[in-house]
């Protein structure tokens, strides 16, 4: 495993971290949970993503009383704040007030003294981004919080707000967790990722194999049944699957048994060769997939296997 640097902070993150959304604290036992935490520490992944929303913050929770097994300088824990949390009407966004009381909140939820990366789940168009850059440095001031970044922001939401952090004195965002795969190239075509790499933002990317639609086991139409897409309460997607997506990517598989890889490793290796990616962030409902999903560091693409996947999935064409 290795363990890159977050855009331009200081802090290294695992290139494969774990993330919690639609497992932890909902569809996954309490064991289960415990048993793909402890192997994705075994293995190598200090990098570990939840968010407040996921679950009514049982994600959390879960992450809280697992994490505190290790060591806390071995972690890097982030999380994220936005969207509501009740029918209160500052119990959502990215006010200060919010913001602020997400912090605090998450901090018991995780049993916790600090959040090492703090996010902004989505963009508020409702706030003043000075408010939010300015609690966000005094939160980091106060020693809550060690890093903050954002998830899905506009291009020109990412070039104003570090603008606006450097005119203020203020700590800028460090991150950005886009939505990522070669299936979903759109970071290429709408400015983030050249933005990223503009203002030294890592990107730790979710969804990196497109809710399993990357990992081969689609073929034909088929839902295994213990897949997410097995369990309409978990999952909508299926309703929207392309079949295209999943008959080219049974064409990956003579360039994945050639590399002696899954599809999903195939997938994930990918993105760790693409510019601004820090960590991909996989799911696991089981120990296993944690191992195969790791595998994907040793795998080597070569010229040829990226040309292809730009062929069949080009970045114009794979919004």
């Amino acid at each position: 495993m290795d363990y890159r640097r977050l855009g331009h902070a200081g802090i290294r993150l695992s290139e494969i971290g774990l993330g919690t959304w639609l497992t932890y604290g909902g569809g996954v036992g309490p064991d289960v949970a415990r048993a793909c935490i402890r192997r994705a520490f075994d293995v190598g992944i200090n990098f570990f993503d939840t968010a407040d929303v996921y679950n009514r913050g049982r994600s959390e929770e879960v992450c809280g009383r697992e994490l505190k097994a290790f060591r806390r300088p071995d972690l890097v824990i982030a999380t994220k704040c936005f969207f509501p949390m009740s029918d209160a009407p500052n119990d959502r966004g990215l006010s200060r007030k919010h913001v602020f009381e997400s912090v605090h909140a998450s901090l018991a939820r995780l049993q916790t003294d600090y959040i090492d990366l703090m996010q902004c789940h989505r963009f508020d168009p409702d706030i003043e981004l000075f408010e939010l850059v300015r609690a966000m440095d005094d939160l980091i001031r106060q020693g809550k919080i060690l890093y903050w970044g954002v998830s899905e922001w506009p291009a020109q939401a990412i070039k104003h707000v570090v603008a606006l952090a450097e005119r203020l004195g203020a700590c800028p965002p460090v991150s950005n967790q886009p939505e990522y795969s070669y299936a979903a190239r759109r970071v290429e075509t709408n400015g983030v990722q050249r933005a990223c790499l503009q203002h030294g933002l890592g990107m730790v990317v979710w969804s990196p194999l497109k809710q399993g639609l990357l990992t081969g086991k689609y073929t034909g139409g088929k839902v295994p049944g213990d897949s997410r897409a097995a369990n309409p309460a978990m999952n909508q997607f299926l309703a929207e699957v392309n079949r295209g997506i999943v008959d080219r990517v049974d064409q990956l598989r003579p360039a994945a048994e050639r590399l002696r890889s899954s599809l999903a490793q195939l997938a994930i290796a990918w993105l760790l060769r693409r510019d601004a990616v820090t960590s991909v962030i996989i799911g696991a409902s089981r120990p296993e997939q944690i191992d195969e999903n790791v595998g994907a560091t040793g795998t080597q693409l070569t010229h040829e296997d990226e040309a292809l996947i730009d062929q069949l999935f080009p970045a114009a064409e794979n919004p």
